[in-house]
């Protein structure tokens, strides 16, 4: 699509639009390890997961129009408040954009720039971040078709993200730390436990397995899946949280394969973990 001319899935035309720029602590340890990962939250999504935490931004497109300049000035700022990094999240259809605001500033930045994206890329996405890019964090979502095609209408949603995901680590090499522990190189796999779906969870863990190994990967399971009141009714099955079994039955498997990665409290499955966008940093 020509965003120029047309909005597209995202919902965005060709200038950035963004709902919040803020310090946040709750990613994983390694990205905001002393002040916090310095977050930009970029409206619109080329996903619309039916179960999507930030649904006021990725589906509503809440949030503000920026110039590339401005957002390279929200990039700055964050450094500024001591940021541990600059964290884009959701950047996918606004790669140009972010380039185009990376090179204005490049000089001026000390911090690693780590992409926050749902997994859904093209490889040639990958290589046009080719030297911008030092921390991948993308989220591997379905391993089944069918249930991508479900909650996402992204049938191929394996296919494409599987391949990212390898481009990825290819790009940014074997994980590297600075001296406070501190991700500066590399990439974090993550993965969200959604109820009724422990098979295929475990599935996706047993081919992230197969093709990666720990020393170019963390992977990040995830049990913050909230049950929203907007969740489509056709949707019952994900109309609950995560039980304990479900969750531990992919803890537990990944532990036998050998992942080294994170694993989340019961309690992060709670709205008052999603963040308020209210433009603030914008």
């Amino acid at each position: 699509m020509d965003r120029n001319k047309k909005k597209g899935v995202c919902g965005a035309g060709s200038k950035v639009i963004a709902a919040r720029a803020s310090l946040h602590k709750w990613e994983e340890p390694c990205i905001s390890y002393k002040n916090g990962a310095g977050t930009v939250f970029f409206s619109g999504c080329n996903l619309h997961c039916c179960f999507c935490q930030n649904d006021k931004i990725s589906n509503e497109l809440y949030g503000k129009e920026l110039t590339d300049r401005e957002l390279a000035d929200v990039f700055l700022r964050l450094q500024e408040m001591g940021a541990d990094n600059i964290d884009l999240v959701t950047p996918t259809h606004f790669v140009p954009n972010i380039i185009n605001a990376l090179d204005m500033i490049k000089p001026q930045l000390s911090i690693p720039i780590v992409y926050n994206c749902g997994g859904y890329e093209l490889k040639d996405t990958i290589s046009m971040l080719d030297g911008y890019i030092d921390v991948y964090l993308p989220d591997l979502k379905y391993y089944s078709p069918e249930i991508s095609a479900k909650y996402s209408k992204a049938r191929d949603y394996f296919e494409v993200a599987s391949e990212a995901v390898l481009a990825m680590i290819k790009q940014v090499g074997k994980l590297s730390y600075n001296n406070e522990g501190g991700l500066i190189k590399g990439t974090i796999i993550r993965h969200m436990v959604l109820p009724s779906h422990r098979h295929d969870s475990i599935r996706l863990i047993e081919w992230i397995s197969e093709n990666t190994s720990p020393d170019e990967a963390l992977v990040s399971i995830m049990n913050q899946y909230t049950p929203f009141d907007f969740i489509p009714d056709e949707f019952s099955e994900l109309k609950r949280k995560v039980t304990k079994m479900e969750y531990h039955s992919v803890t537990d498997r990944a532990a036998e394969l050998g992942i080294k990665g994170f694993t989340q409290e019961k309690s992060s499955a709670s709205e008052e973990y999603v963040p308020d966008f209210d433009l603030s940093g914008i």
